[in-house]
């Protein structure tokens, strides 16, 4: 066995929980670093340390205790990791590409300089000039809005059909984009380690509560013909190569009414749209980030049976300490595999678990995701 080199992970949520639980199979040391002892990666955690990963001394002294550092989430202080660095620490992700990830309209000057596929946009210094730009004819209706930094799960994105909508109109620094219809939003989860090996997971398409803008049912492998899947695993190939990332990237894509594919935004680490590979792929896109960063040979992506992930998210009208109706009525079906995160308070549309359902095939599979998502409901005690 290899050394076992201490693992930082800045970020102690539900993907450092999962994190630290393909790293228990090993027994591999995990070191994560966030706020508080009750965040859900902190029990599982070889060693846990209170502190901020926005904040450079936290991350800095952070990263001193470890060997390799990587991430659950990239909006961390990329200064304390650009210090780090020079000072010898592996980092992967890298902090000169988290700093573009970080900001779309950086992501989008990225893939238009390495003549990577995406919709046109335009940037913003903040959404007055955003205003200045409809008022002179050089911006229509309708469009999306795009916050540049700190995005994420649904939030930061406004979807603006005319004048009445102006009030959604999110403050700071933007860009947009043309509405344009597209008939399916696709994901390409993609692992690369340092010598270079790459390995992509099956295409999966994704629906999305109109509410909250997040991921609620996921289905794999995305209905769509064997040559858009072949563009999109050579989409997401060269995506992760032109960035030069060690460890995992999720490439949302949509695909356009023309049969185009363009990439939306990428995370680059475990994401929502590979949750279902804990059971459904040989390897877990968890135990392959662990391989990615760490320098192992990545693990097969083969899928072993078609599977809908539904996103367990906290139901309107409920906020306090959660409870998870129907639990057991869905345990009772099989193929059913729920996953809770551990959060004690649930919110309106938080995520608070998912449920990953296989079957014999796509068609049964999606039957009984329909039935779970009927039984089961995050609501809060009263």
């Amino acid at each position: 066995m290899a050394d076992q080199k201490r693992l930082g992970v800045l970020g102690g949520g539900q993907l450092g929980k999962m994190l630290a639980l393909a790293a228990a199979d090993w027994h591999w040391p995990i070191h994560i670093l966030d706020q508080s002892a009750d965040f859900p990666a902190a029990p599982y955690a070889t060693h846990f340390r209170k502190g901020n990963f926005k904040n450079f001394d936290d991350v800095y002294q952070f990263g001193k205790t470890v060997d390799v550092l990587t991430i659950e989430i990239e909006h961390v202080n990329t200064e304390a990791l650009h210090q780090l660095q020079k000072e010898g620490l592996t980092i992967h992700p890298g902090p000169a590409q988290l700093d573009i990830i970080k900001d779309k309209g950086l992501q989008k000057e990225f893939y238009q300089k390495h003549t990577i596929p995406t919709a046109p946009f335009q940037l913003f210094a903040d959404e007055n000039a955003l205003r200045i730009a409809l008022r002179k004819g050089a911006l229509k209706f309708p469009f999306v809005q795009k916050s540049r930094t700190a995005g994420y799960d649904g939030r930061g994105v406004a979807v603006i059909h005319k004048q009445d909508d102006l009030d959604k109109l999110i403050p700071g620094a933007c860009l947009t984009e043309e509405l344009v219809p597209f008939t399916k939003e696709l994901s390409v989860i993609v692992a690369r380690n340092e010598q270079g090996e790459i390995a992509t997971y099956p295409l999966v398409e994704m629906e999305f509560n109109p509410e909250a803008n997040l991921v609620e049912l996921l289905l794999c492998p995305a209905q769509v013909s064997e040559e858009m899947v072949q563009k999109a695993e050579k989409i997401a190939r060269n995506v992760i190569e032109a960035f030069d990332i060690c460890g995992m990237l999720a490439v949302e894509l949509f695909l356009n009414q023309d049969g185009e594919i363009l990439v939306n935004e990428v995370a680059p680490r475990t994401h929502n749209s590979g949750h279902h590979t804990i059971e459904s792929c040989f390897t877990s896109q968890f135990q392959q980030h662990l391989r990615a960063v760490l320098n192992f040979p990545l693990g097969s992506t083969r899928l072993k049976n078609p599977a809908v992930m539904l996103n367990l998210l906290g139901a309107e009208g409920h906020t306090g300490p959660a409870y998870y109706e129907g639990m057991e009525k869905c345990l009772a079906m099989e193929g059913v595999n729920i996953h809770l995160y551990g959060k004690q308070i649930t919110k309106p549309f938080r995520k608070m678990g998912h449920v990953t359902i296989v079957g014999d095939s796509l068609t049964e599979a999606r039957q009984k995701a329909e039935k779970v998502k009927s039984l089961l409901r995050v609501i809060s005690q009263s």
